[in-house]
This record gives structure tokens, sequence and C-alpha cells, in this order.
């Protein structure tokens, strides 16, 4: 049931349905919790090869698929040396008691920068655990774990943020399944970063479709 971004095509819901009719008052679910964690990275080359080529496809300016594709998280395989900030976990689920409408959130996170460097996108990936084996198992998603096929979300930010060590960025992160489509997600990034260098403030929008 895990997609990309852990909920991307809300293939959750079935299961929480599933808990809810068939599950014996004792019973027991594998996996039992996820945790949806945010930093950043620095991704400059990434991010002119996939989105300022647009700007001229042989001599043609295609600026209107640029603007589209910024409004689309990218799901790739992001490398750890790249991760500029440190971790927060903005979402816990666990899987015995959540609820279709707790999907739907809007929570906030806080992250420091951990060297003088640029912001090109904030990265997102989830971990896994099942705590109620005998031997608690957990595996992670992230850039600093083996390879899963779940690779890593990552959001580009319009403009290059200028960032030092210590640098805050404080901000809120909302997730709903889209209107039309409920297996498609909307998502929200507000964001202010407070810095030595730059303080700038910035509200990126998202569908994952």
């Amino acid at each position: 049931w895990m997609g990309y971004f852990l909920l991307y095509e809300s293939m959750l819901d079935t299961v929480l349905l599933a808990r809810d009719r068939y599950l014996s008052p004792n019973g027991k679910i594998f996996p039992d919790t996820a945790t949806m964690v945010i930093s950043t990275i620095e991704d400059g080359d990434y991010k002119e090869d996939k989105l300022s080529f647009w700007d001229n496809v042989y001599g043609f300016k295609m600026s209107a698929i640029k603007d589209a594709a910024m409004h689309e998280p990218l799901v790739d395989t992001v490398e750890s040396r790249v991760v500029n900030a440190s971790q927060c976990v903005f979402k816990t689920i666990d899987i015995m008691t959540v609820t279709k409408a707790d999907l739907n959130f809007s929570v906030p996170f806080e992250i420091s920068i951990m060297r003088d460097d640029y912001v090109h996108a904030f990265i997102s990936w989830f971990d896994i655990e099942f705590r109620a084996c005998h031997k608690p198992v957990r595996f992670s998603t992230g850039p600093f774990a083996k390879y899963t096929h779940w690779k890593q979300t990552v959001f580009y930010t319009p403009n290059t943020l200028t960032v030092c060590k210590g640098d805050t960025i404080k901000g809120t992160i909302d997730c709903a399944p889209n209107a039309e489509n409920p297996r498609d997600l909307d998502i929200t990034i507000d964001y202010q970063l407070t810095g030595k260098e730059e303080s700038s403030e910035d509200r990126m929008v998202f569908r994952m479709c």
C-alpha cells in the first residue's frame, strides 16, 4: 500500500477499510508505523538539466512546460552528499489507529542548515517500522539508506536560496487527496528562511499525479 511520498495513490485507504472490517480485537498489522521526513538539498546541476532545459529546446522557448513541471514533485534517487539540512519528522502514522481523515493534514516543520550552501529543493522520504514483531524491524527510503523502489520525492523551489550553517527554515506542509482524482495528492509547502545572508518566504503548490 505504500506509494511514493508514502501516500500517493491513496492505497492506504484500502488497508484501513480492511482493518476496520476484518481485524480481530487482538490482531496485528504489518508494518504498523510510518514516519514522513523532510530536509533540503543542493541540486543545481540536476535542476538545470531537468527544468531550465525547457527555456530553450533546440531554439524553441517552451517555458509553459517548465512552469507545469515546477508544480509536479520529482521522484528520483538523491545522493546523500547533497542533503544540507537536518531531518524533521513532520508526520507519524500509526496504522492501527489512523483514520482516513487523518491523511488530510497540515503540519509544521523546522529544519536547520548544516553548512554554507545553496538550497534548490526540499526533499521528503519515509521510514517504515514493524514494531509489533518480537524483534522490531525497520527500513528507510531515505538517501542515507539502501536504494528502494520508492526513491525520494523532490520539491523544487522557484528560486535558489543562499544559506549558511545554522540558518533555520520553518514552515508547514499541507497534504490531501486531489478532489477530482483522489489517487493524486495536492501538496503545499509554505516556508520561511531566516538566514545570515538571506531571509525569504514562499508558498509552493504541487500536484503529485
